[in-house]
């Protein structure tokens, strides 16, 4: 393992089942290589139209590819996805703006900590990709949060926190952050190695990046009694 520890950021948007995976993977190795894992709450509509990427529904056969491919990926990672009734809808239509906000709002009254980013971001991603639920109102919103750990109180307050222009502003700064390492979609890490960004895109580019910053891949369930979910 390398003496110096290094810092590795996730870009993510709860849209994303892929972000999912990466996210839990990453949470499981924080306790088993020497990593600062820091997590990049952003908007992956804002990243798909400023980098001019399609999304997988606008490919038919990209999109028939994903649906079959997360059910393998499901059992391989160990994280129960369950892609909702309508996929398309859920990934395209209805949209994350305002979860993502919440979950941007959430890091800034935790300021110095990650737990609850963590939970309620996890929260989130069940409702999509485990319950089928929708995440676009505020009643599913403040659901997600009080089974985080929030209090009603707290749920309140970051409801309307997530409203205000600091958190519009700040889930910008951070997709556009994004955007200047040359983010196309999601889930994005960069990890800092000797200074220098190393990014990688996907949820299978774990054994390369152990690689980079010099640490060993051991799968995607670690045995490390602490790194399970």
């Amino acid at each position: 393992m390398s003496s110096s520890r290094k810092v590795v950021e996730l870009f993510y948007d709860v849209v994303s089942p892929y972000s999912w995976l990466a996210f839990e993977v990453l949470c499981r190795y924080r306790n088993v290589w020497n990593i600062d894992l820091k997590f990049k709450p952003a908007y992956l509509g804002g990243v798909m139209h400023e980098s001019g990427n399609r999304p997988p529904g606008m490919v038919p056969n990209k999109f028939h590819y994903m649906t079959t491919d997360l059910k393998r990926l499901s059992d391989y990672f160990g994280v129960h996805l369950s892609p909702p009734s309508n996929v398309f809808e859920a990934m395209f239509e209805k949209g994350t703006l305002n979860a993502m906000r919440f979950v941007t709002a959430v890091a800034e009254k935790e300021k110095g900590g990650d737990m609850l980013v963590e939970r309620v971001s996890r929260e989130l991603w069940k409702r999509i990709w485990s319950t089928d639920q929708d995440i676009t109102q505020p009643a599913s919103l403040t659901e997600a949060g009080l089974k985080a750990g929030l209090s009603a109180n707290e749920v309140e307050a970051i409801l309307t926190l997530s409203k205000s222009q600091p958190i519009k502003d700040k889930l910008k700064s951070v997709t556009q952050e994004a955007l200047e390492h040359k983010c196309f979609g999601f889930p994005f890490i960069v990890c800092y190695v000797n200074g220098k960004p190393e990014v990688f895109f996907g949820s299978d580019r774990f054994e390369l990046m152990a690689h980079c910053i010099g640490e060993k891949w051991v799968g995607p369930q670690p045995a490390n009694p602490r790194a399970k979910m």
